[in-house]
């Protein structure tokens, strides 16, 4: 035989023994899978449940080793639920497997139905807010995104057949059990390590950097992201409702210190005290869009808009549950909650703000009080609004005058009798006013978009009931919110006309902004139409002050919700500590504006910055964008400040109104580079 033949013979044997080690390595896995297959069965709905979660979030991309990992703690969640129960005897263990179903279903249908509605993933701080939220939430879930319904089907009939293969166990393997637990516990070590390095240094990667996300928790949708579904449940409810809060340390303290000391940056302009000893009224609009302000549905919105001082670049940013109520909080106090906090603002009510709006006033001999449809412990307005230094906060609620619910209508605040007793008994007042009509629903089944037709039909044909043959009208949501708004603008219309009748017209300053734009549309293609949509420029909003058609002036530079305060203080001539808020007065000769998001983006008018790139506006120099970064990135590293009252006594009472030292650090920091 030639060398030639053996060595072919030889290879050939080598094949033969590779596919034969092939097969059996094959059978040895079919014969597993025929021995186990019913915990393929037992998982899949909870591999279901993870799977149409990403699948329904649809906008949150996944990107590099994060494919793996989130799908590598989910897998690790499964093993630890479905290895402890079966394990145990079947009564307990199956009881273990429904609750585990139970809770993963709940997790996936209200994730998915807030995700719907608000475009981000359920965060567990939105329970304080149950109250706030129940009345909208059979709104949500008919107007959810179908598919949530649709993807339930295969979601429980896995579930069913999980139930019928549910294995016998007579006795509980304690053994296992001790196994499976220890086991996870070193996957869940390991993990997170898959994510990569932390970067501690202060860059913008850091809040790019997947274990940087998964560690802080600082957006919902990116921790979802790195965590798949169980994961971000768990650590979102640990995060929420046990992890201790940081407390105060003498470093923080003495930072404070420093900052609250430093030289004054404000100067005056022509604009310093020009509406002094005027009324104030501020008029927080509730979801009036940009394209809802137009000259046919809003038609004294419209015009006060376009004879006022008008910032047309202005957004509503709000950070944590609640965007109303955060507005407030913003505009009242010249502060928000800092970025890595996902709870809404009035849980800071045991907190002092003596350089509040309200405060500052009151010291000029003003009486200051709030007003809105909704009762005092909505949103703990009673409490929260007397901390900030108001006299009172008024709801027509809790008058208990109504016998129906025509309280949600925006002109009930003019109106109402009593309501404007309190609104005008003072010679110099500041009222704070709150609209709602322009809430969703956007629909004419119910909500205030039904009521306004009812109204309008009785009033065109001089009725006082409707008749029973009666049919509403069917009405895009586009067109119900635009009735709405148009409500809204009825009640700014009744107003002006008061403040005439009472010769307060000339002699009383109305400031106007929006708390949010209109994102409880459930059809989003209508913001499509009128906005920017695929950034954070979506929360442009409208936001001007109006002195009886006098002080016409367009201002293009960008301003926030945080610029409200210090730019009505100047206004009023009302002397304050620039240093005591993070926005600066937008009417001042060096302003330059920025409006930073709560996915650290941030934006100047020229150029939107996206993770220290600029993905909108033309390039700038690369060292100025570094250095407007690096001041941006204090603004990101984020750290609560606990304040309590022996700190209080240290420094003074005005750091209680801290909650994140660094965000004050920031906007020191880049507006004096801007300056």
């Amino acid at each position: 035989m030639s060398k030639e033949v053996k060595k072919a013979e030889k290879k050939n044997n080598k094949i033969k023994k590779q596919n034969i080690d092939i097969k059996k390595i094959l059978n040895k896995i079919l014969d597993i899978i025929k021995k186990y297959y019913y915990i393929l069965i037992l998982a899949l709905p909870f591999i279901l449940i993870d799977l149409f979660t990403k699948i329904l979030g649809y906008k949150i991309h996944f990107y590099g080793i994060m494919k793996l990992v989130p799908i590598l703690f989910t897998l690790s969640w499964i093993f630890f639920v479905l290895g402890a129960s079966i394990f145990y005897k079947k009564k307990i263990g199956k009881t273990i497997y429904i609750i585990f179903f139970i809770l993963s279903f709940a997790i996936y249908t209200v994730n998915n139905i807030y995700y719907s509605m608000t475009g981000t993933f359920f965060d567990f701080s939105m329970v304080l807010l149950a109250g706030e939220g129940s009345e909208y939430f059979l709104d949500a879930i008919k107007d959810c995104n179908i598919w949530v319904y649709i993807l339930m089907v295969p979601i429980i009939g896995s579930f069913i057949l999980g139930l019928k293969f549910y294995p016998s166990r007579n006795k509980t393997n304690l053994k296992n059990v001790i196994k499976v637990f220890f086991a996870f516990l070193i996957l869940h070590f390991i993990i997170p390590f898959l994510l990569g390095t932390p970067n501690e240094e202060l860059t913008w990667s850091t809040w790019r950097n997947p274990r940087n996300i998964y560690m802080s928790f600082n957006d919902n949708n990116k921790s979802m992201m790195v965590s798949g579904v169980y994961e971000y449940t768990v650590r979102n409810f640990y995060i929420t409702f046990i992890k201790a809060k940081k407390t105060t340390n003498e470093e923080d303290l003495t930072f404070l210190e420093e900052e609250y000391n430093k030289e004054e940056t404000k100067e005056t302009n022509k604009y310093t005290g020009k509406y002094k000893d005027n009324n104030l009224i501020i008029v927080q609009l509730e979801g009036i869009d940009n394209w809802l302000i137009t000259e046919e549905d809003t038609p004294t919105l419209y015009k006060m808009m376009n004879n006022s001082i008008n910032f047309t670049n202005h957004y509503s940013y709000y950070n944590g549950g609640g965007s109303t109520f955060n507005s407030e909080f913003a505009v009242n106090t010249g502060f928000i909650t800092p970025l890595s906090y996902t709870q809404n603002a009035y849980i800071f009510n045991k907190n002092t703000f003596p350089y509040s709006l309200a405060h500052l006033f009151k010291n000029e001999g003003y009486t200051v009080n709030a007003f809105h449809m909704n009762t005092s412990e909505y949103y703990s307005r009673g409490v929260n609004y007397k901390n900030w230094g108001y006299d009172n906060y008024y709801g027509l609620v809790d008058l208990g005058t109504y016998k129906d619910d025509s309280y949600v209508l925006d002109r009930e605040l003019i109106l109402n009798e009593t309501f404007k007793e309190k609104m005008f008994e003072n010679e110099k007042f500041v009222n704070y006013i709150i609209t709602y009509t322009n809430h969703m629903p956007f629909t004419t089944e119910k909500g205030n978009c039904r009521k306004l037709l009812k109204l309008d039909y009785l009033s065109e044909n001089n009725l006082e009931e409707l008749p029973k043959d009666y049919v509403y009208p069917e009405m895009t949501e586009e067109s119900c919110a635009r009735r709405q708004a148009k409500e809204t603008d009825y009640m700014m219309e009744l107003l002006l006309n008061e403040l005439t009748e009472r010769n307060l017209l000339d002699n009383t300053t109305i400031v106007v902004f929006t708390d949010h734009y209109l994102y409880t549309l459930s059809d989003q293609t209508i913001l499509d139409k009128y906005k920017e949509t695929d950034n954070n420029l979506i929360n442009h909003t409208p936001f001007f002050i109006w002195h009886n058609n006098k002080d016409k002036k367009t201002i293009k530079e960008v301003t926030s919700q945080l610029n409200v305060l210090p730019t009505v203080l100047n206004l009023y001539g009302i002397d304050y500590n620039s240093n005591y808020y993070i926005g600066t007065d937008a009417l001042d000769n060096n302003y330059h504006g920025s409006v930073f998001f709560s996915d650290y983006s941030w934006y100047d008018g020229s150029i939107y910055v996206d993770g220290g790139i600029i993905t909108k506006g033309k390039e700038i120099d690369s060292l100025l964008l570094e250095d407007k970064n690096y001041y941006i990135n204090y603004l990101i590293k984020i750290e609560f400040v606990d304040i309590n009252e022996n700190a209080i006594d240290k420094i003074n009472v005005v750091i209680n109104t801290v909650t994140n030292h660094l965000i004050l650090e920031f906007v020191l920091e880049f507006f004096s580079l801007l300056l």
